[in-house]
């Protein structure tokens, strides 16, 4: 519910504020004052296109803010906004170039993300939206929601099996059209996976091969190296020379430490040395011969590891350009190829899959349009009732259900609203054939249908009685009325008969020192609402007739509020 709302420099209207409470609110003033700003900066706050046209002449930018009550705090806090003391403040900007801001609960956002908060709360009804309930897609939300928030809710279910439908239709069509493309990539890496594993390198190998074929490159000098090496630590295996080799001569020397030892105590440590150098030595000639004895085993290893590293070069080139990089390659290949050999399972997956899905869409569209025509039923009797009180006796409405030719987001029809405003003639399609009285009476009768118990949504009629007057406009009063027991309502009318059934009255008041012209908001009652009801009824406020027409017109309408009352309480 809009507790406030205030604007400054928007249109003719410099500085107001209109405080707003329960039930309804009249909203009335001379023509060109500025009542229509009063709704306009209400559509902005509910997202409506704002440019430069609406700051008011001479300043730098308009601004509308108002206070709501009884808001969903999640959808604020999703935006970053807070409430204070329960309340939500929201205004919107628009600077004299026409640029535009909007902010929620603090909290800077978009345009459309204003909205969804705002038209949460509070609906205009004027004469653009009496064209939009000219649009086919209008008519069906308006039957939608006269079946009730269980068909609602169907609806929201019947949407994401939709949606899941499509998602898995889109996957299907894509994975069949790509068939021959993915045939051609499994062949490709098959190739490629079998020529890697023909060769079945292994983790570093490369790097091994390197080493020992630069060792067996130098094989000749290598041999002749070690022999060298190893008759200096081991002498000659010629008996005839005299050449005992490192370890010959450290055991001779060990002979004559030990003798050492023998006679001085204190050359132990030397023996101990001597010894341990004798193990040393020889251990390194046992090395050194089994190192010359190995270069001799395998002549023809050389060839055999050329040939290798040719082989992981190969690869190298195609897939590398490092080994590690042709086994990350077959790697990522074996799981590629897991996946198309698989995207035949998932056609027949996602065949399955869609064939349910439409079966349950079938059948959920065949509960749609039966709740739709439930609902068709109840509404169109209960807004015959309401035109034939509001002066429309003879008007019919009529939904007619088209079958689509697939289920599609909403169900499995189209829905058209025919009305025919007199008997004898065919209904025809609402936006076509009622003129703008009749629209606005369709549009009030179906809101005092629909809106039932609800409590705490704003509705703002503007310009709603055009075209009518007389009884027909008690009527309409009486409606409006009704509606604001449940819902607050704020009214827009040159009509006195509308006024006089409201809880508040708001004029607004047109000043001009002749070059500006400034508009005001003020509250009347008593005296002064029936001077102002007078002065609409025909500009008499002066006159006492009038004066007593407009005290007996708002006799009349509490009069008739109390009856309602008594009757709600009854029943």
């Amino acid at each position: 519910m809009l507790r406030e709302l205030r604007i400054t420099n928007l249109g003719v209207i410099a500085e107001a504020t209109l405080a707003l409470g329960p039930g309804m609110t009249a909203l009335t003033g001379e023509t060109g004052a500025g009542k229509t700003m009063v709704t306009s900066g209400l559509g902005l706050l509910l997202g409506e296109r704002g440019d430069a046209s609406v700051v008011r002449h001479g300043s730098d930018r308009a601004l509308v803010e108002g206070r709501f009550e009884l808001v969903d705090e999640a959808l604020v806090e999703d935006l970053g906004g807070t409430l204070e003391e329960g309340e939500l403040l929201v205004s919107r900007q628009v600077n004299s170039g026409g640029r535009s801001r909007a902010f929620v609960g603090g909290a800077q956002t978009t345009i459309a993300a204003l909205a969804q908060v705002t038209t949460e709360l509070a609906t205009i009804h004027g004469q653009s939206g009496q064209v939009r309930l000219a649009d086919p897609q209008r008519q069906r939300d308006v039957l939608d929601r006269a079946c009730g928030d269980q068909h609602l809710a169907h609806l929201a279910r019947h949407r994401e099996l939709y949606d899941r439908r499509r998602a898995a239709t889109e996957e299907l069509e894509l994975l069949t059209t790509q068939a021959q493309e993915r045939l051609r990539e499994a062949g490709l890496l098959r190739l490629g996976l079998d020529e890697i594993a023909a060769v079945d390198p292994r983790p570093g190998e490369d790097e091994e091969l390197a080493t020992e074929a630069a060792r067996l490159g130098s094989l000749d000098e290598l041999q002749v190296l070690s022999e060298q090496a190893s008759q200096l630590l081991a002498g000659s295996d010629d008996p005839s020379r005299d050449d005992p080799g490192a370890v010959g001569l450290v055991g001779r020397a060990r002979r004559v430490v030990g003798q050492l030892a023998d006679l001085d105590q204190s050359a132990t440590s030397l023996l101990e040395r001597a010894v341990d150098l004798g193990h040393q030595l020889n251990d390194l000639a046992a090395d050194v011969a089994s190192y010359r004895a190995d270069l001799d085993t395998d002549p023809q290893r050389l060839d055999a590891v050329l040939q290798r590293r040719a082989d992981l070069a190969a690869l190298s080139r195609k897939y590398g350009p490092e080994l590690t990089d042709v086994l990350a390659w077959a790697d990522q290949s074996f799981e590629r190829l897991a996946d198309l050999e698989g995207s035949d399972e998932r056609i027949d997956e996602l065949r399955r899959l869609s064939a349910e899905l439409s079966d349950q869409l079938d059948e959920s569209a065949r509960t749609i349009t039966a709740r739709r025509r439930a609902g068709a039923e109840r509404l169109v009797e209960a807004v015959t009732e309401e035109l034939g009180a509001l002066a429309m006796p003879h008007a019919r409405l009529e939904f007619v259900l088209t079958p689509s030719e697939a289920v599609g987001p909403h169900g499995a029809e189209q829905v058209a609203l025919l009305f025919s405003a007199n008997s004898g003639a065919a209904p025809a399609p609402l936006g076509r054939v009622a003129s703008g009285g009749e629209l606005s009476r369709v549009r009030l009768a179906l809101e005092v249908v629909l809106a039932g118990e609800a409590t705490g949504h704003t509705f703002v009629f503007d310009e709603v009685d055009a075209g009518i007057g007389g009884a027909v406009a008690l009527e309409v009063g009486k409606r409006l009325a009704r509606l604001a027991r449940h819902s607050q309502v704020l009214v827009v009318t040159h009509l006195a008969q509308v006024a006089a059934f409201a809880d508040d009255h708001v004029v607004v008041l047109k000043q001009s020192d002749g070059e500006v012209t400034t508009s005001g908001l003020s509250r009347v009652t008593g005296s002064q609402r029936q001077a102002e009801l007078a002065r609409m009824m025909g500009g008499l406020d002066q006159v006492s007739s009038a004066q007593e027409h407009a005290r007996d017109l708002l006799e009349a309408a509490t009069r008739a509020r109390a009856d309602h009352s008594s009757m709600d309480a009854r029943s």
